[in-house]
């Protein structure tokens, strides 16, 4: 068993140590063109949230006015 992990052990580290140094690193050019994707993402997630907000806030206050003038019918019917 002891072998076993050994063997494995010393396959990952020959793995890794193959690896060229440049693989391993990310590059300027990488890492701007990642934050720039990783930006975009968010505010593309940013923009939905916001029409999410929106469209629930028009329903709220459509049920409202429809709550007022229901009530202005009601009491108008009381004491009309």
């Amino acid at each position: 068993m002891k072998r076993i992990a050994a063997f494995v052990l010393l396959l990952g580290m020959s793995l890794a140590f193959a690896m060229p140094a440049d693989a391993q690193r990310m590059s300027n050019e990488e890492y701007a063109r990642k934050s720039q994707k990783a930006a975009k993402k968010q505010q593309k997630m940013l923009r939905k949230a916001n029409k999410k907000q929106r469209k629930a806030m028009k329903k709220y206050e459509k049920a409202q006015r429809k709550a007022t003038k229901k009530a202005n019918k009601q009491l108008k019917q009381r004491h009309g």
